[in-house]
């Protein structure tokens, strides 16, 4: 079984900058892709940002140009950079996995908040 486990949430100004981190641990294969959704408080959870095995990554027309989604397969973790924030960015984010193994597997969350 995999797991997933988020970590770099935080509080930050608007205009600043975190960086997630989701690394794979347990009974790990190569993903198919991986990705991270988020959840704001009274909404339903949307997608953010996936990446695929050969790397092509796809983005909520929201945060285009500002997150940025990348990964280490030798570490087994995804990043994602989060750079010009707003409040409306303020969420759970959670990191999201298919793996070739046939799994898929959720994180925990890491909460964002961006204060104005």
């Amino acid at each position: 079984q995999v797991q997933l486990v988020e970590s770099g949430g935080g509080l930050v100004q608007a205009g600043g900058s975190l960086r997630l981190s989701c690394a794979a641990s347990g009974r790990t294969f190569s993903s198919y892709y991986m990705a991270w959704f988020r959840q704001a408080p009274g909404k339903v959870r949307e997608f953010v940002t996936a990446i695929t095995s050969g790397g092509s990554t796809n983005y909520a027309e929201s945060v285009k140009g500002r997150l940025t989604i990348s990964k280490s397969n030798i570490k087994n973790t995804v990043y994602l950079q989060m750079n010009s924030l707003k409040p409306d960015d303020t969420a759970v984010y959670y990191c999201n996995g298919a793996f070739y193994s046939g799994e898929i597997a959720w994180g925990q969350g890491t909460q964002v908040t961006v204060s104005s």
